[in-house]
């Protein structure tokens, strides 16, 4: 690392630090002192890592919008200077904890030690060997590929969803989703070599391996986070087996006891999606004819003429109704919000912010449909939430936790209601109670069926970390899993040659995932929160915070905070429970889970382990 003669004397000031730490050096220096010294050295490090993040981003966000070889490495090379760096400060900030810090202080050396950016060894030839691993794996997802007749007959893995969400029959449907699969089996003697440098490297942080460090971010131990998780669990699992029940039979029904036995998990290329992540591509197959959800808003946007832009300026609306800022002109200069027609970009939604203070952008390729209408507020959420806490110290410039930032944005997608709808002009009325199971039933078919995915891919890869699975068993273990919490199997053998965790980025991408589980319960715990606050009586699913300056308050309180307090305190401050807490979801869909018992009334639910 190359050093600039400022960081040299902020070095020079932790080593006086740690001598005076460990007495080697005159006991003349008083506490004030020490923290003094400290608070040098964290003061650098956020100031070096701030500069590598803006320019990171800004790679980024050029390589997003113009795909090149070039741009890619430039990208590349940035986020390699954030884990080299990240790395090195949160190794160095361990000795601070010699010190009698102050709880800011201590605070942020957790952060940094347990920043998603610190996982790499600190030798600078592993370090090199594991980012070069990561490359490689990317690379080999990135360009995968199944071909079926030879060379003129390949599928990337976006057609391959489009077949799996369209195509209903089962050899097909077999034959695509196996495909995919023989991409992942080339990554699997990397990610052996990955898990041991990325456990070497949380080792070095004080950690007993990477699973462990990554649960170790959650202002509590990695054992109660563990256990907290699995209390969440149990909370809203009733609601998931009487949706796993209805569907199965659904299914059944459609594909015969010989595809889809009724008391056996669900074979799991016929859920309408790559990973089962997910079921809104079979909502047709499962929701009875008797069902009707009523309104197409894909169609009232095209008939009223919006185009992209006004739909952002819907999402802005949303939070000025609330009491917010609107966001700033650069935003609108500076976004993309159509798919440009002379070069290639990245498509998925994102919200930016460029310098992390003010210069916030979204990149969307916006399609005039009801989805995107969504989408859009989620997305824009996040922009809100960033300039909220521009102003913090570096390291707090963050969600409270990382499933809060996703939390909010989806909290407010919730809002998003026919009621909603009607009160802005898209829908002449809001819909009545008899709509409700449709539309809860394909939002469940996202929200409840995310869930226990959501908790299972981490639970698999602290596992791996630990060594309690090992590399002969990585597929044996997946399955187990998948088993046992979303009741879904393979519908082919599949064997230890196999690696079917590698077949979804975030593993292969090195992506934590259980921000995720945490997102979604606590978008509904959000919701609830601000729709007691915003007053709005009835049913929870029928709730739009729209034009809630009560609920904007309080939202906006906890959006400024950042990371700088532990989330228990976040959370308090819109809910006044510092525990999350899954029976928001149980309320929100209480009418569906009322409904899906009397579908299921002679059904056999469950299935076997």
């Amino acid at each position: 690392m190359n050093f600039d003669m400022r960081a040299q004397r902020v070095i020079k000031y932790f080593a006086v630090a740690f001598l005076l730490a460990v007495g080697l050096v005159g006991c003349e220096k008083t506490t004030r002192q020490n923290i003094v010294e400290a608070q040098a050295f964290m003061a650098d490090a956020e100031s070096r890592l701030l500069t590598l993040w803006i320019k990171a981003e800004r790679a980024a966000w050029i390589q997003n919008n113009f795909m090149t070889r070039d741009t890619n490495e430039l990208a590349e090379l940035a986020n390699k200077e954030i884990v080299h760096s990240t790395t090195y400060f949160a190794k160095e900030a361990e000795h601070l904890k010699a010190l009698d810090l102050s709880g800011d202080i201590e605070r942020k050396i957790l952060l940094l030690k347990t920043s998603p950016a610190a996982f790499a060894p600190t030798d600078p030839a592993l370090q090199q060997e594991l980012l070069k691993l990561i490359e490689n794996i990317k690379g080999i997802y990135d360009r995968g590929k199944y071909c079926r007749n030879g060379e003129e007959d390949c599928l990337d893995l976006s057609t391959m969803e489009e077949l799996l969400a369209e195509n209903k029959e089962t050899d097909d449907l077999v034959d695509i989703w196996k495909g995919w699969r023989e991409v992942s089996r080339e990554i699997r003697p990397l990610y052996v070599r990955f898990v041991e440098l990325s456990n070497l490297g949380a080792q070095e942080l004080g950690f007993n391996d990477f699973g462990d460090k990554w649960r170790s971010g959650y202002d509590m131990t990695s054992e109660e986070f563990t256990a907290e998780l699995e209390r969440l669990w149990k909370q809203v699992r009733p609601l998931y087996l009487a949706l796993h029940c209805h569907v199965r039979s659904e299914l059944a029904d459609q594909y015969g006891t010989a595809v889809v036995g009724r008391e056996e998990p669900i074979p799991a290329h016929i859920l309408g999606n790559m990973w089962g992540d997910n079921w809104l591509n079979i909502f047709d197959q499962v929701n009875p004819p008797t069902q009707n959800r009523n309104y197409d808003l894909t169609q009232v946007l095209r008939r009223k003429g919006i185009d992209q832009m006004e739909m952002v300026r819907y999402g802005d609306r949303f939070f000025r109704s609330l009491g917010f800022e609107p966001l700033p002109p650069s935003f609108w200069e500076r976004s993309l919000f159509i798919k440009p027609v002379d070069r290639d970009v990245v498509c998925g939604a994102s919200a930016w912010n460029l310098d992390y203070e003010s210069d916030l952008r979204i990149k969307m390729c916006i399609n005039i449909t009801g989805g995107d209408f969504v989408k859009i507020h989620q997305v824009v959420s996040h922009n809100y939430y960033q300039r909220s806490y521009s102003g913090k110290d570096p390291l707090y410039r963050a969600g409270a936790n990382d499933g809060f930032h996703e939390g909010v944005g989806d909290a407010i997608e919730l809002s998003i209601t026919p009621k909603y709808l009607a009160r802005i002009g898209l829908l002449n009325r809001s819909l009545s109670s008899e709509d409700d199971v449709a539309l809860l039933l394909h939002k469940a078919l996202d929200k409840v069926v995310f869930l226990p995915f959501t908790l299972m891919v981490d639970q698999w890869r602290w596992r791996v970390s630990s060594g309690e699975i090992t590399p002969d068993t990585y597929n044996e273990h997946w399955w187990a899993l998948r088993r046992e919490y979303q009741g879904i199997r393979p519908p082919v053998p599949r064997n230890r040659t196999d690696f079917d965790p590698g077949a979804k980025y975030d593993i292969s991408g090195n992506m934590p995932y259980i921000r995720h589980f945490l997102a979604t319960i606590l978008q509904f715990q959000f919701h609830r929160a601000l729709c007691e606050a915003a007053g709005v009586e009835g049913p929870l699913h029928q709730c739009s915070i729209f034009e809630s300056s009560e609920a904007g308050n309080r939202l906006k309180t906890m959006l400024e905070m950042g990371a700088s307090r532990p989330w228990p305190d976040a959370l308090e401050v819109i809910t006044g429970t510092r525990t999350m807490d899954a029976t928001a979801i149980l309320d929100y869909f209480a009418p569906l889970q009322a409904w899906l018992e009397k579908q299921n009334k002679d059904a056999a639910c469950g299935w076997s382990l």
